[in-house]
């Protein structure tokens, strides 16, 4: 399994490259996340999701400012902790089995997401 096959080897690309396209890579995993962490990120969206929501409807009822930024940061944050668990696990499962298949280009791209979020 810690082998690389062509399909889903390619070298890695600029982050602003891909943003730049306006698309997603759009790749499958080659191991699966977990049930519980896919649960868990499920979770975490539809909260963020609901926020976001929320937030929409508090624009729509001229709310108050300070709350509207509140509710706007908590999304955020639930949004970012999100994105700390799929980095965390594209981190032990994708960048180490494409590293353990030869393709050490990984370690850039992982250094781009990981700027992301800095």
């Amino acid at each position: 399994m810690g082998e690389s096959t062509a399909a889903t080897k390619r070298p890695a690309v600029a982050a602003s490259d891909e943003a730049s396209a306006g698309e997603c890579s759009c790749r499958s995993k080659a191991t699966p996340r977990s049930q519980e962490l896919q649960a868990d990120v499920q979770k975490r969206l539809n909260r963020a999701i609901g926020q976001l929501n929320g937030v929409k409807a508090m624009i729509e009822e001229n709310r108050y400012c300070g709350d509207v930024l509140t509710q706007l940061a908590a999304a955020e944050s639930a949004v970012r902790r999100v994105s700390e668990l799929v980095l965390a696990e594209h981190m032990r499962t994708c960048v180490v089995e494409e590293i353990r298949g030869g393709n050490d280009e990984v370690v850039d791209e992982a250094m781009a997401l990981i700027r992301r979020f800095m």
